[in-house]
């Protein structure tokens, strides 16, 4: 028993969907390990958009690049370019990028003179790094071979990543329809995508909350699940 929110069947039918769309960037002369660098810098222009509370924008590219991160890994496994460098480099940038979107958070909101958003970032970035560790060092150390511990946990990093876009989205509409709607034709669109931080506390709270929390629980999961096993052996 997992616990987790993606099951293996699930996870294999996303990755049959992502097939034709990374072949196709292949075709276009796009190798793997180009695709992750794609990945990681428009992660990197989301926590420059959190960075400076534009809390939509932020959500849309969280999400964007989430779903781009499934096409280096299908595009390897297509093409026969599978190789543990690229493993490496994938797995190395998804962390990097995930670390620097919350810090992205931490800084929009401390700018925003919402501090308790700042302490939360910080405390969802410390809960979710220890996720892929706890699978990183079970692993190299023969628990669950393979990828074992990648199904195991309520809230592996896809889990998170989509709560985050939503919790972003979330943010940067509240309390912004009403408002928006009332400007002037030419200025509603920049409403809409400029925001600050004022404008979606209470949803981005809940969002790194819940983040924080699960990604604990997925910690303590997979901690139990090394556990059983070493009992097992």
């Amino acid at each position: 028993m997992t616990g987790s929110l993606v099951s293996p069947t699930t996870r294999q039918r996303v990755r049959d969907l992502a097939t034709p769309v990374a072949t196709a960037l292949g075709r276009l002369g796009l190798t793997p390990n180009a695709l992750t660098l794609i990945g990681f810098l428009g992660t990197c222009v989301a926590a420059f958009a959190a960075a400076n509370q534009w809390w939509l924008a932020a959500g849309v590219l969280v999400l964007v690049f989430g779903i781009f991160d499934l096409f280096d890994g299908a595009l390897a496994r297509a093409t026969g370019q599978a190789s543990n460098l690229g493993a490496f480099l994938d797995s190395t940038f998804d962390r990097a990028g995930e670390a620097i979107v919350y810090i992205g958070i931490a800084a929009g909101s401390l700018a925003g003179g919402f501090q308790l958003g700042a302490l939360l970032a910080i405390a969802a970035l410390a809960a979710a790094s220890l996720v892929p560790y706890i699978r990183a060092k079970a692993e190299g150390l023969g628990f669950a071979p393979g990828s074992g511990l990648a199904s195991v946990g309520l809230a592996p990093r896809e889990i998170r990543t989509g709560i985050l876009a939503i919790g972003l989205l979330a943010s940067g509409l509240s309390g912004r329809v009403v408002d928006c709607m009332a400007l002037p034709s030419d200025q509603i669109r920049g409403c809409f995508w400029g925001t600050h931080a004022g404008d979606g506390t209470l949803a981005l709270t809940v969002t790194l909350v819940l983040i924080t929390v699960l990604a604990t629980l997925t910690t303590i999961q997979r901690i139990v699940h090394v556990l059983d096993q070493s009992r097992e052996g």
